[in-house]
């Protein structure tokens, strides 16, 4: 699989220095939407639902949890698929002949991130030479 370096458009929203955004950013890619919007709808989100010890702790700069991130890409019409279950061990991994063609976030371990077509869309290489396990993607729309 080939990777692409973007933030996101976190640079252009003025954001600086490392930090544990990545699902702002992958959101931000997958839904050509500005990573400033993202940013502020995660965290709006988050205080409109009942405020449990993850959800409180959960912002778009530190870190999302999927209680919340989860509503949301719902709520933009994204489907879940789960990759792995109990018991089955790691069945795919993070490359482009075991991945649908579109546009896909992709659920890894503590990382989230995008592809597009077989192609890495993220801040840093995650790849580990075609080894990171893929615990499940959300795509957009019917499937």
């Amino acid at each position: 699989m080939e990777w692409v370096k973007d933030d996101g458009g976190r640079a252009d929203a003025g954001y600086k220095g490392t930090t544990g955004d990545c699902v702002c950013r992958a959101i931000a890619i997958a839904t050509s939407q500005s990573y400033q919007t993202i940013y502020d709808e995660l965290n709006t989100l988050k205080n409109g639902l009942r405020q449990t010890k993850r959800v409180r702790g959960s912002h778009s700069r530190t870190g999302v949890f999927k209680q919340v991130y989860g509503k949301y890409l719902a709520k933009l019409g994204w489907k879940w698929v789960a990759c792995m279950h109990i018991g089955t061990g790691c069945n795919v991994h993070l490359k482009s002949n075991e991945l649908p063609s579109g546009t896909l976030i992709v659920r890894l371990s503590r990382h989230l991130a995008c592809v597009v077509d077989g192609v890495l869309h993220d801040l840093w290489d995650c790849l580990r030479e075609g080894t990171r396990c893929v615990y499940g993607y959300y795509m957009k729309g019917e499937m």
